[in-house]
């Protein structure tokens, strides 16, 4: 099979000689036409967004006592994303419906207390003015297992078969929206077949209007929680009973999460309270709070990083052909068993903060909370702050970060990191110490993760660090005058919260991540990223979406999880609902290495390295239906993602 990382590399460093079967070669341009060239978008200029928090109901909606209630829908809507004077960006995003004025990309923070409970009914507005759906803004490829309205309620949840190849589809868009890292039941976890489409004017006659399990779940959380769901809405009920941390919002619809996410489905939700948190005031704050006046300052900032690409109007660009790729271009359906849409993965080329293209931060001398997100679709960071944004890499960092906290609330010490590596999906939560920092100081949050695929290593060394000049660049930080005391205590003070060890594991798991190339193509791929087992003999089973559960955990078991990674590229595997504890990983001939100390605490998402077994810890307490699956979004919608089962099958 062709080497897909040396396509990538070759692409990446210029080169524009892409190898098809049988020995030929093409010439293919670097960029497709139309695309902007992020290296003309002027930087720090943007002053940072910092998402301020979204507001309740302003009636309750009858969610009881105890329970904050939401309604909060998706619409498509014109962002300054780029900086101004450049276009506006249609993008897709959240926020109340009940206040209009409150839509953004990314959404507002949803800001939940632990043990009081939070009711969200998560609605489709994806439709004009007329109430007539809107099609995607970006290239759906319909030959993949997805939604498929058009299927019907037969056909729906499928691949379909065409007898030549689709354009892209174009008819109304599903969505649901998963809670990422909280830990609920199965009706209100997002579940990837459990969409419904806009309640518009025009749905086309046939069309399935919800997905396979939206109607079992609607009619278990009615009986649960009374709140009657509607056409084109879901009700979902999050009993925030975790630790306090760092969670997040985003669409999950099956074979479709990579396009609406990169749209702008994207949202935090913090945590906090509880016996696994900190009291008012030992940490970096205030963060937003609904009522702030205009121009309070922030100590605590979460920040969502994510790489996206634009066309030279301003829209957004994601690849309309799997050419895009590796330059393969055909024969796709019937000759071939190869998405003529669809890739492998994408890197987009330029680095968007906060809903921002390069944006600018003014800091005092003081400590700042950082809650920091990696929401690309693929790519992996390696984030560090320098004072020069073009240093060659690896570049020297001048500040360390002090790692907190990670997906599962606290660790169980401060971690002193000069860079953080962060994966699809992983959050770090840190303090970043400015006070020594002096007035005019400039510095700069850079990146030294690769522009293609993971595997582990160190820049400069294993792999070419990101572009300097664009995607090595993440924001700018400019230290002003200190305009208040900081209370915050300071990091050698801190005491963390416990975070007490899972018990013995009653079973071990033997999983696989495996890539398939073409059947009908020698040569060509990968057609697919699977999931899997390992059998008795310990030889791969790979597995798609649809095939039968094979992991069926008992209600309140303890297992560990052996991930056999047999491809080349790091994949973060994600389990749904739960929070694991990392093991350990190994390499084949090699003794077991410990977790890092940034991963001593609890996680929703592991990096799986190649050619290593990662071990995690997890108890499953909630019986129901599920979904673990790697967090690069290009993968997950193409078979890497699969169903579990917690208690009787």
């Amino acid at each position: 099979m062709i080497s897909r990382r040396r396509v990538v590399r070759a692409g990446v460093a210029g080169g524009v000689c892409l190898f098809l079967p049988g020995g030929t070669a093409f010439a293919a341009p670097v960029t497709a036409d139309g695309i902007l060239d992020p290296e003309t978008v002027e930087k720090y200029v943007t002053e940072l967004a910092i998402p301020p928090v979204m507001p309740r109901d302003s009636w309750d909606g009858g969610t009881g006592p105890g329970t904050d209630g939401y309604t909060i829908g998706v619409r498509q809507f014109r962002q300054q994303v780029l900086p101004p004077g450049s276009p506006a960006t249609a993008v897709w995003g959240y926020g109340s419906c009940r206040h209009p004025g409150t839509f953004s990309y990314p959404a507002r923070t949803v800001e939940a207390e632990a043990g009081r409970a939070v009711r969200v009914t998560w609605v489709n507005r994806l439709l004009d003015a007329r109430e007539n759906y809107l099609p995607h803004l970006l290239p759906v490829d319909p030959t993949l297992h997805w939604a498929n309205p058009p299927g019907g309620v037969p056909g729906r949840d499928s691949s379909p078969v065409f007898t030549s190849t689709p354009g892209p589809y174009t008819g109304p868009v599903p969505i649901v929206t998963h809670l990422h890292g909280g830990r609920n039941t199965e009706e209100s976890d997002g579940y990837a077949e459990a969409w419904y489409l806009p309640d518009a004017r025009d749905i086309p006659a046939g069309y399935a209007r919800t997905g396979s399990f939206y109607a079992e779940f609607r009619r278990k959380s009615e009986e649960l929680f009374g709140a009657k769901w509607g056409p084109g809405n879901a009700v979902f009920h999050y009993a925030n009973q975790g630790r306090a941390a760092t969670l997040w919002f985003h669409d999950h619809t099956l074979g479709l999460t990579r396009l609406n996410v990169y749209a702008g489905l994207t949202g935090f939700y913090l945590l906090r309270g509880g016996s696994a948190d900190l009291g008012e005031g030992v940490l970096p704050g205030p963060a937003p709070r609904l009522g702030d006046r205009p121009g309070t300052r922030y100590y605590e900032i979460p920040v969502v990083i994510q790489d996206r690409s634009f066309h030279t109007d301003g829209s957004l660009f994601y690849p309309a052909s799997r050419a895009f790729f590796d330059g393969f271009g055909g024969p796709y359906v019937p000759e071939s068993d190869t998405a003529p849409i669809w890739n492998p993965e994408f890197f987009a080329n330029a680095m968007v903060t906060n809903g921002r293209t390069w944006p600018v931060l003014s800091v005092e001398p003081r400590r700042y909370r950082f809650r920091f997100l990696n929401g690309c679709n693929a790519r992996f960071l390696i984030l560090k702050i320098v004072t020069d944004p073009l240093a060659p890499r690896p570049a020297a960092p001048v500040l360390p970060f002090w790692q907190i906290g990670s997906e599962g609330g606290f660790l169980p010490t401060p971690v002193q990191r000069g860079q953080l590596l962060t994966a699809p999906a992983e959050r770090a939560d840190v303090i970043v110490d400015f006070t020594s920092v002096p007035v005019g100081t400039e510095l700069y949050l850079i990146n030294e993760g690769p522009d293609t695929v993971f595997g582990g290593g160190a820049a400069g060394t294993d792999f070419p660090p990101a572009n300097p000049k664009t995607t090595g660049q993440v924001m700018k930080f400019e230290v002003g005058p200190l305009t208040a005391p900081d209370g915050s205590a300071p990091v050698s003070q801190l005491v963390l919260p416990p975070c007490e060890p899972l018990g013995a594991a009653s079973r071990t798991r033997r999983l696989s991540l495996n890539e398939a190339g073409s059947v009908r193509l020698p040569g060509v791929g990968p057609r697919a990223v699977l999931l899997g087992i390992l059998d008795p003999a310990g030889q791969p089973v790979p597995l798609g979406w649809g095939d039968p559960v094979t992991e069926n955990p008992a209600l309140g078991a303890t297992e560990v999880w052996e991930i056999h990674n047999l491809t080349m590229d790091g994949h973060p595997i994600h389990i749904h609902e739960v929070q694991f504890q990392v093991v350990d990983r190994q390499r084949d001939g090699e003794a077991a290495q410990p977790p890092e100390p940034w991963e001593l605490g609890f996680k929703d998402t592991v990096i799986a390295y190649p050619g290593a077994v990662t071990r995690v810890k997890v108890r499953f307490d909630q019986a129901g239906r599920y979904m673990w699956h790697c967090h690069m979004l290009e993968h997950e919608d193409n078979e890497m993602m699969r169903p579990f089962r917690v208690g009787p099958s």
